[in-house]
């Protein structure tokens, strides 16, 4: 049974694009993530229990993109605040071996950090 996550997520919103590996259509944007899940933007529902084939497209500075193909599950779908939105919560059940840099790449560019003012 599902329970609630114990690792912080980061918010990303509306910056990456998530696909469907197998058609090539977006699903959505990606909404946070962390090490073991990530959770979708979309605006149509994603059907909970099954598996789907990811892919998060990252823009390269030379132009292209980098692929990182996912296989995640669905665990819950809930309607957004905004009328015509949902957000679906994936486990993920196979990554590459990057995912985890990639994860905290996001997190360091993300992340707001504390400057100490000079005496």
């Amino acid at each position: 049974m599902f329970t609630a996550r114990q690792i912080e997520r980061h918010q990303l919103r509306c910056v990456l694009q998530v696909f469907n590996r197998i058609t090539g259509h977006s699903l959505g944007y990606l909404g946070n993530v962390s090490e073991s899940g990530l959770m979708l933007l979309s605006e149509l529902p994603v059907m909970v229990g099954p598996d789907f084939e990811l892919q998060i497209r990252v823009p390269l500075k030379g132009g292209g993109h980098q692929f990182i193909n996912l296989t995640a599950s669905c665990v819950w779908c809930q309607e957004d605040e905004t009328p015509g939105h949902y957000n679906s919560g994936f486990m993920l059940l196979q990554a590459p071996r990057d995912y985890d840099a990639f994860v905290h790449a996001l997190q360091e560019f993300f992340t707001f950090r504390q400057v100490s003012a000079s005496a």
